[in-house]
């Protein structure tokens, strides 16, 4: 019968015997650990060889001797030769410590477990009577994708001393655009604080102790200030909780997230940022828009649509090498359409405006620059919305973009035309 147990080689002793590739991808995982590594072998493979010259290890270039056991806590033998593994093994035996005999089948006293770490959970598969690595590696495999998936119940259920607080971008909402990163740190917290826009639909994978707090900020309601909600998060991570806060696109790009990351620090909690897929990118995609383009647009300007247009602002939309990117800018519209007008603007200058991108009620809608407020009120444009302004928004530059199924993946809407 095999027992498994999580060995700390952290700081401690490993003697590798052998130098062949098999001696190298073990080397490699001991050193990851943190393991001090004594290599034994007479010659080395290239492999071997590059990972002692990178790492000052000590090499004795001889047969094993008995010696060389003094001080370890662990003995990895793959010589290649049999007999010179089995008398290994067996001093190994005779002083009580615990050997990988990679050359035999009953694998010594100790076997490594093919691992998959998600967070600071490592899970580990051996067989327990004869060796089978195909097996245990496929078998690792496919718990290594479901721990990626967020399928599997990682998250602690005792609090930790000091909490952590994650900032995950969720991307524009589907939950198979949210990364793989930031769909494991889900599975492992305990509070979830949202946005209205991220991906919303995988808190129902969520466990029912998770807490989850929704402070979602609409076109003029804002329940939760942002000083509270810096509170939260801090709050709920010094109780020794982990806590994700979940946001739409990307947590760095008008998301406040470097303002929340100010907070923590000041506070003294640990905290992270994953990015997500902007809008800026993601929802002009889903209307098969791209935001630069060889030969139509070579640079790519953002905007939040609340601000009055700058004179950068106002020179990128007169640039027609330029794509101007508007966020949040729909009940500006009229405003920063008239400024960049005024500002010289050619009033042809393609502008697509993208609803509800990749989600079933995602609609564009195109006119020029001089007609597109007059064509967004008569449609009824409505948040959330990306607005692209530049030649990069013509209807006629590329293919629709289409669905799964290859026909076109959502409505749009030009001008002359209604709903």
């Amino acid at each position: 019968m095999t027992t498994m147990m999580g060995i700390s080689l952290g700081g401690r002793l490993v003697l590798s015997v052998g130098g062949g590739d098999v001696a190298a991808r073990r080397i490699r995982r001991f050193l990851l650990d943190g393991a001090v590594v004594r290599v034994v072998a007479p010659e080395l493979g290239e492999q071997t060889a590059r990972m002692v010259a990178e790492n000052t290890l000590e090499w004795h270039a001889r047969e094993v001797e008995p010696a060389d056991l003094d001080g370890a806590w662990l003995v990895h033998t793959a010589t290649g030769n049999a007999r010179v593994d089995g008398r290994v093994a067996a001093l190994c035996d005779e002083r009580r410590i615990l050997c990988v005999n990679a050359g035999s089948g009953a694998h010594g006293s100790a076997r490594l477990a093919a691992e998959t770490r998600s967070g600071d959970s490592i899970v580990g598969v051996v067989s327990d009577s004869g060796v089978d690595p195909g097996r245990t590696g496929a078998l690792r495999d496919a718990i290594a994708d479901r721990l990626r998936e967020g399928g599997l119940p990682v998250r602690r259920r005792r609090p930790t001393s000091v909490g952590h607080v994650h900032l995950v971008g969720g991307g524009p909402g589907p939950v198979d655009l949210l990364t793989v990163r930031g769909r494991r740190l889900l599975a492992e917290a305990d509070v979830v604080i949202v946005d209205r826009l991220g991906p919303v639909a995988v808190l129902d994978e969520l466990s029912p102790e998770v807490e989850i707090i929704d402070v979602g900020k609409r076109p003029t309601h804002h329940p939760v200030p942002q000083s509270e909600i810096n509170e939260l998060l801090i709050d709920r991570a010094r109780r020794g909780l982990r806590v994700v806060r979940l946001k739409g696109g990307d947590p760095f790009v008008y998301g406040r997230g470097g303002e929340e990351v100010e907070a923590c620090l000041a506070a003294g909690v640990p905290v992270d940022v994953v990015p997500g897929l902007t809008s800026i990118v993601s929802v002009p995609e889903a209307a098969g828009i791209p935001v630069t383009h060889r030969g139509t647009a070579a640079a790519l300007h953002v905007v939040n649509g609340q601000d009055s247009p700058t004179d950068a602002t106002l020179a990128a939309l007169r640039d027609p090498q330029t794509t101007t990117v508007v966020l949040m800018g729909v009940s500006a519209l009229t405003r920063f359409a008239d400024a960049a007008l005024s500002a010289g603007a050619d009033p042809s200058l393609p502008v697509a405006i993208v609803e509800s991108g990749h989600t079933d009620a995602q609609r564009t809608t195109r006119a020029p620059l001089a007609d597109i407020a007059e064509r967004a009120r008569v449609t009824g444009v409505a948040n959330p919305a990306v607005m692209v302004f530049g030649h990069v928004a013509a209807a006629e530059l590329l293919l629709p973009a289409l669905g799964t199924n290859g026909t076109p993946a959502r409505t749009s809407v030009s001008a002359g035309q209604s709903r």
